[in-house]
């Protein structure tokens, strides 16, 4: 393991299961790991760095970059796919010797999320899912346009305008930023070879099937931007009522952008529902 320095995406280095994983690691109490989505140039630091701070007082709060995205080594003979994802995130609490954790999926992090707690249940305490895919569903125009992305300036503008709401956040600094991100070396390559067309097939892969998502017996808070275009509403809806332990939150006027946009609010929606003592058996 070993210290990164100089840039906040940058945490500690873990091999996790042969791939060494680039980590973000704050705060003591419960571990919960965060697990980002799949836009271009995301990373857990691009993600989550409004809420690692919020959680830090009352939990341990790690947010790893998966195989393929951030800062986390790319084997060259690497397979993206689910599996892929599920052992490494597995290696990867391993490596930390973490028994059982929360975990907070965005998007294709949330599809992560619940193929983890139907495949090894043992190892998951509660989950948020946070605008998730892991249901199957038309592909929108959004998320075509997401996994499609070619490197612009003006491409990374028109997407981020796709995620949030409120217009006001997509500033040309911001563009600029995440267009860079998107350009480190590997990083479109490996995006590229992710998600290649037709995509439809990708979404499915992501999907775990409805009766083992209606098994889940995890505390489970699902949220969802009413104004989302990368990911309907109604994929949360029903989730919501697939999952017998599940409360719902939807924000108004916000996009796929749930922890930036409502961040204040959902930092606290997320800390209460982490921390929360577990119900008495019904």
């Amino acid at each position: 393991m070993t210290e990164g320095g100089g840039r906040p995406e940058l945490g500690s280095f873990i091999d996790a299961g042969g791939i060494k994983t680039n980590y973000l690691d704050v705060g003591q109490g419960w571990p919960v790991v965060l697990v980002h989505g799949s836009g271009p140039g995301v990373s857990a630091y691009a993600n989550w760095r409004l809420t690692l701070p919020a959680l830090a007082p009352q939990l341990r709060a790690i947010a790893p970059d998966m195989v393929g995205f951030g800062f986390t080594d790319r084997p060259a003979d690497i397979v993206y796919g689910m599996e892929t994802w599920v052992r490494q995130l597995l290696a990867f609490l391993d490596a930390l010797e973490l028994e059982r954790v929360s975990i907070v999926g965005n998007s294709f992090g949330g599809a992560l999320a619940l193929r983890v707690a139907a495949d090894h249940p043992e190892r998951v305490e509660r989950l948020v899912l946070m605008g998730s895919a892991g249901l199957s569903w038309s592909m929108t125009d959004g998320l075509e346009a997401v996994w499609g992305y070619q490197p612009s300036v003006e491409n990374m503008r028109r997407l981020l305008d796709l995620f949030a709401y409120d217009r006001s956040l997509v500033t040309d600094e911001l563009a600029e930023v995440r267009y860079r991100a998107s350009i480190e070396p590997g990083v479109q390559e490996a995006f590229a070879a992710m998600f290649p067309p037709p995509r439809q097939r990708w979404l499915e892969s992501l999907a775990t099937p409805e009766d083992r998502i209606a098994s889940l017996v995890h505390p489970t808070l699902v949220v969802h931007g009413r104004d989302d275009r990368v990911v309907p509403l109604e994929s949360s809806l029903r989730l919501a009522r697939l999952i017998e332990p599940a409360d719902l939150v939807v924000f108004g006027r916000c996009g796929h952008w749930t922890q930036i946009e409502r961040a204040a609010e959902f930092n606290a929606l997320l800390a209460r529902f982490l921390t929360a003592a577990p119900e008495p058996a019904r």
